[in-house]
């Protein structure tokens, strides 16, 4: 028999055939037993609430022990989740690649390769919102210009699920986040990778980047109005002081509103040749101090700050047992104590396997402070490539 079940009714040994509610915001693989309880916690915070049963399939706890040694496709784990999230990753990278190209060159830019990048992005955000949050943390120094537009699509749908923005406009306003910094491949290179402070000209020359992307982006068939508006509004402030328009804040949308503030947290968390990313809970302050100065909406800067959560998943951690951890996933109920993977020894250095800590269940574990992989004479890519690796 077939049955939709309460997620707090469910048990280890059910078949799972489907989510159902939410409604289109999770997509399983394929129809899976309930193998642990964790599988089933894990659902909860994800915040699953009913599922479609059937009942004549369940087993007992006898009988899913040689299940559980298969691959669940119901909740493929955080390494797992990790390794899909930076093949799209990467293939975003490529994609934009071509797009700086096509600019330069003159081309239409196509934007077919574009809507399905951030579709599959969408639908694995939609799945598991930490794993590509996660992974924005591996960024190349050298590769800000391609990295940047692709993280800040990826914050831009992670928020969008936060507020439960429809999913078709959540996938427009990826889409317009994607191309907003296409116009930067008329800088000149001097001015775009200078390493020094620009001079008041040079700032002004690299402000054109944003027309130059309106002009690039309006010429591109098929595009929506709405990802054109995001793409415009990326670079104007509430008190009209922004560029290229000087907008006031009753012209600027929401999603105006919202991209302006994902800009601004990865360009100030990001780390580039000649310069190292601040912590993210250092750029959450800067953040507040640019609301305040009315040049960003303070709601949605506080909502921001709520949805990446005061340890943001892929953050890295200092525990008190002289470890280092990687932030996996929030505890909304306990925002201080997140769920934490530790994945390095501090005495003596050396990568270990370990288990996932809730730190709101294990309260003899805490962190001590945020820290940067540069600290420990690491890169977030060898320690993503160690916990995939892992799994």
């Amino acid at each position: 028999m077939i049955v939709e079940q309460d997620i707090s009714s469910v048990q280890v040994g059910m078949y799972v055939l489907d989510i159902t509610r939410p409604k289109n915001r999770f997509h399983l693989t394929k129809a899976s037993w309930l193998i642990s309880e964790s599988m089933i916690d894990e659902l909860r915070r994800k915040g699953v609430e009913r599922l479609l049963i059937d009942t004549s399939k369940t087993r007992k706890q006898s009988q899913i022990r040689s299940v559980s040694k298969e691959r669940a496709s119901l909740i493929p784990g955080f390494n797992q989740d990790i390794y899909e999230a930076s093949k799209v990753f990467n293939e975003s990278k490529n994609i934009q690649k071509n797009l700086f190209h096509d600019a330069k060159n003159g081309c239409p830019l196509d934007l077919a390769p574009v809507k399905a990048i951030t579709q599959k992005s969408l639908y694995l955000i939609f799945d598991n919102p930490d794993a590509l949050a996660c992974v924005i943390n591996i960024r190349h120094k050298d590769e800000y210009l391609l990295e940047h537009s692709v993280a800040v699509s990826i914050l831009l749908t992670i928020f969008a699920f936060y507020l439960k923005i429809d999913v078709e406009i959540a996938h427009e306003i990826a889409i317009g986040a994607f191309l907003h910094d296409v116009g930067k491949i008329m800088v000149p290179d001097y001015i775009l990778n200078k390493p020094d402070k620009l001079t008041d000209d040079e700032f002004e020359i690299m402000k054109t980047h944003a027309s130059h992307s309106i002009s690039i982006i309006e010429k591109t068939p098929g595009i929506s109005a709405l990802s054109l508006e995001v793409a415009k509004l990326h670079h104007e402030k509430l008190n009209g002081e922004g560029y290229p328009n000087q907008i006031s804040a009753e012209q600027i949308t929401q999603y105006g509103r919202m991209i302006s503030i994902c800009d601004i947290y990865d360009a100030l968390t990001s780390s580039r040749c000649y310069k190292e990313g601040y912590p993210q809970v250092k750029a959450f302050t800067i953040l507040r101090a640019l609301a305040k100065d009315n040049q960003l909406d303070d709601f949605l800067v506080d909502s921001f700050i709520q949805c990446m959560g005061v340890y943001p998943v892929g953050a890295l951690v200092q525990l008190s047992s002289n470890r280092l951890a990687i932030v996996e996933s929030h505890n909304h109920k306990d925002p201080i104590r997140p769920i934490v993977k530790p994945f390095y020894s501090l005495k003596p250095k050396h990568f270990e396997a370990a288990q996932d800590i809730d730190l709101a269940v294990f309260e003899s574990e805490e962190i001590v402070k945020c820290v940067r992989a540069d600290d420990f004479d690491l890169n977030m890519e060898q320690i993503i490539e160690f916990l995939a690796h892992e799994g």
